[in-house]
């Protein structure tokens, strides 16, 4: 019978796909062998045996001593995927030395005759062509089979290496199968590849121990296993590095990423990482790369020591990591204890006090980062409903592809991608609690006229189903825009906001709080966990001078990484300080008196809102500063991440 192979074909892929491989690897061969000739080797020469001496051995196992140390459990597993099949595992620095060695006793005695033993080196330059050698000369994986070898005492062997890297791409060692000719496995090297870059993943974590440590993928399944990518990132958020796989999903090169930030990468600022990992079980981040490709993730404090300040792979774990975080989040979460002794806040407090169980909505007011979530919460949890759940959405967060969805739930087969089984919704989930939407001015108007429905009918229609469900909650509101003005740009509905604001509060920014002591002390206590820290004096006079544009959540990631990076000090000093602080506080210092901006008058007496003055007068300054970024925010007086922020197209 004739059988398709025609271009269209599987096999007819499959073949091409074979041979275009089996020529690279023969012409990967060619090349080294002219190598070997170039080196001054012969093809019948018998191969440099010498070892190194034992106490040379013992130094250069010292210098590779992390490489060593993580790469010998590999070894192990490795080993017993293919023992009893004649066949040894190395270890070898990155000039081919072998280091360490496992395997079948049988095949060690004739491995022994070519010197595949610890002290021997295998570099191109001393055996010719051979897997060790020839991995670290094209700094990829590397099979030779038989008379591939250059030198004819070797051609008994079929040996598949791989090199190890480090997180910038330098090959510090190779991991090898040997074995007899016989005995070769096409399977092998994908079982030495595979187990490189285990050992590389390894040595990665091991290698920043102060950092925060990114595990993320397209496919959430996939984090916690070899296929994962890992960014490592300082305690402020500064790009240090990243493993094969994350630098693959990053999509740039490594020294393209030195200019980067967490935030930058990840589209969300290091504080709501730190915010996402004090709930009692965290589940896995949600995040948009830099490229708008959307990955689940899972992040880890490291601070030497064993100290983890983040990180829970499940539910389980999370609780028996973190026994004492549902007690903090109480501990945070009351009226009472917001209540710190300023004056704007004290009626704020007021206000809220007298609405509680009422049935009234409140609407939060206040900049990013001024603590809307956190007086949600204790409006929740002082409330009658505080049994009941809390439901937190960020309106912002979602795409608005994704959030009609997200908040009314679906039905199974709703759309393409949907769950079996469909889902909830954020809006039933909250049911007998408090829903909180957050951002609630990012919400696509669209979606507007769907809420305002659900609330005034109390009943929610999940997509793809006909079928309406009664639902009772609690609604609180938050958002840093000027809703006003949003309703009169038309991106707003003047309908739903009057069905917001049944109470609204506005909460005052840090830089115009008068307990900024008060608010210090109690972060320290409850981040330290009742340790006994204090600032020094050269320290809260840099803050009482600080405008603080990332608000209470700038402020309490500051103090936690303070706390951390103090140790045993009980006095928080300026060393203790992040990099990116101290930037601001040195541009404060350097910037001169703001000029006057051209057109600021005339913006004033047109009649422009806030917001469209602040982004003319940023633009201006940016473009009478040739677009430095740096020096229009020193002449502004704010951060260059509040210019960023205003302007994320410079990012």
């Amino acid at each position: 019978m004739h059988r398709d192979t025609g271009p269209g074909s599987s096999a007819s892929h499959a073949s091409t796909l074979a041979a275009a491989t089996e020529s690279d690897a023969t012409a990967i061969i060619a090349t080294s062998h002219q190598r070997s000739v170039g080196y001054g080797l012969c093809p019948g020469a018998r191969p440099d045996f010498d070892p190194l001496a034992r106490n040379d051995l013992s130094h250069l196992l010292e210098q590779n001593g992390l490489l060593h140390t993580h790469a010998v459990p590999a070894m192990e597993t490795l080993y017993q995927q293919i023992i009893n099949t004649h066949n040894m595992v190395l270890l070898t620095d990155a000039q081919g030395v072998i280091l360490h060695t496992l395997g079948d006793a049988d095949f060690i005695e004739k491995a022994n005759r070519v010197a595949l033993s610890p002290g021997v080196g295998w570099s191109e330059q001393r055996m010719g062509t051979n897997a060790i050698g020839t991995a670290i000369a094209e700094r990829a994986p590397s099979l030779v089979h038989a008379d591939q070898h250059f030198l004819a005492a070797n051609h008994f062997l079929t040996c598949s290496a791989a090199p190890i890297t480090d997180h910038q791409g330098t090959v510090i060692g190779v991991l090898d199968v040997s074995s007899d000719r016989r005995s070769y496995h096409k399977h092998t090297m994908a079982l030495v590849r595979m187990s490189a870059l285990m050992i590389e993943n390894q040595l990665f974590a091991a290698n920043f121990e102060h950092a925060i440590i990114l595990r993320f993928h397209t496919r959430p399944e996939f984090i916690g296993t070899l296929m994962e990518g890992m960014a490592a990132f300082s305690p402020g958020g500064r790009f240090l590095a990243a493993n094969r796989n994350g630098l693959f999903q990053l999509g740039l090169s490594y020294p393209a990423l030195q200019t980067h930030t967490f935030s930058s990468l990840f589209g969300l600022p290091v504080s709501a990482l730190f915010d996402h990992y004090r709930t009692a079980a965290p589940g896995l981040l949600d995040l948009c790369m830099h490229n708008g490709v959307r990955v689940r993730a899972r992040a880890e404090l490291r601070l030497g020591s064993g100290v983890h300040a983040l990180t829970a792979p499940d539910s389980q774990q999370a609780t028996q990591l973190q026994p004492a975080a549902p007690a903090k989040s109480r501990r945070l979460s009351g009226l009472r204890y917001l209540n710190t002794g300023d004056p704007q806040l004290e009626k704020v407090i007021d206000k809220v006090n007298k609405v509680l169980g009422r049935d009234i909505p409140i609407l939060i007011m206040g900049e990013t980062g001024t603590g809307k979530e956190l007086l949600a919460q204790a409006i929740h949890n002082d409330s009658p409903r505080s049994m009941g759940p809390f439901v937190a959405v960020n309106c912002a967060s979602i795409p608005e592809t994704l959030i009609e969805s997200e908040l009314f739930g679906y039905e199974d087969g709703a759309f393409t991608g949907a769950r079996k089984k469909g889902s909830v919704g954020k809006i039933l989930q909250a049911n007998g609690g408090t829903l909180f939407l957050d951002e609630i001015g990012d919400m696509p108007v669209s979606l507007q006229a769907h809420l305002l429905r659900v609330l005034q009918e109390r009943m929610v229609t999940p997509l793809g189903s006909g079928k309406s469900i009664p639902v009772n909650v609690e609604l609180i509101c938050a958002t840093n825009h000027n809703l006003r003005e949003r309703i009169a740009k038309g991106l707003f509905r003047e309908d739903l906001y009057y069905r917001l604001n049944g109470l609204v509060v506005k909460l005052p920014p840090l830089r115009e709080r008068t307990d900024l002591e008060t608010v210090i002390r109690k972060i320290l206590a409850t981040e330290s966990d009742g340790g006994q820290y204090t600032m020094s004096e050269e320290v809260l006079r840099l803050f009482r001078r600080h405008k603080w544009p990332g608000n209470f959540r700038q402020l309490t990631n500051l103090l936690r990484t303070a706390i951390i990076m103090a140790g045993d000090e009980h006095e928080i000093g300026l060393q203790h300080m992040p990099d990116d602080f101290l930037d601001d506080i040195e541009n404060m210092a350097e910037a001169p008196a703001c000029a006057p901006v051209p057109g600021a008058q005339q913006l004033v007496d047109s009649g422009a809102n806030l917001e469209e003055m602040e982004l003319t007068v940023i633009l201006k300054s940016l473009e009478a500063h040739g677009g430095n970024v740096s020096a229009t925010a020193r002449a502004l007086g704010v951060s260059r991440n509040t210019i960023y922020r205003k302007l994320p197209h410079l990012k």
